[in-house]
């Protein structure tokens, strides 16, 4: 991130909700139908299984990302578009991340479409692929000892 770019990474609140889904229904990849997850599967995960983040430029929701404490599953990161290549993908993975490992969580995991630009995110982030599910999204999974490794390198 430059000197300029006067993003800001914080947890989330319900008052954010509007801009992660319009965050969320604007990519390209691993798209979601409005109406299949509301604000109440939002709570859920923000505040009762997990916690999100979101970085905000402007007063405007331009990526964000939820956590699931309980199970150790990235339930969503996501960056509008119009706003990628600024690490905002990366900055909040490792927010989350950290968070999930302050948990006592030994292993996450996540899923998302097989060869698409996530997917080869979250390979470049140390994270192992591990199939397909029944759905056919790519598995991938992070251990806790695996990422102390990496970031020892």
């Amino acid at each position: 991130m430059s000197a300029q770019d006067h993003a800001t990474l914080r947890q989330c609140t319900r008052a954010d909700f509007p801009g992660m889904w319009a965050v969320r229904y604007a990519v390209r990849e691993n798209p979601l139908s409005p109406g299949r997850l509301d604000d109440n599967d939002m709570i859920e995960e923000t505040e009762v299984s997990g916690r999100g983040w979101v970085i905000e430029h402007d007063g405007q929701v331009r990526a964000f990302a939820v956590g699931n404490a309980q199970t150790g599953n990235i339930w969503a990161l996501f960056v509008d578009p119009q706003w990628e290549g600024r690490g905002y993908g990366r900055r909040l993975l490792e927010v989350m991340t950290q968070w999930l490992w302050s948990k006592g969580l030994q292993r996450l995991s996540l899923s998302t479409d097989p060869e698409s630009r996530a997917d080869a995110f979250y390979r470049r982030s140390g994270w192992i692929p591990l199939g397909l599910t029944a759905n056919g999204e790519r598995r991938f999974e992070l251990r806790r000892e695996s990422a102390r490794a990496a970031a020892a390198d």
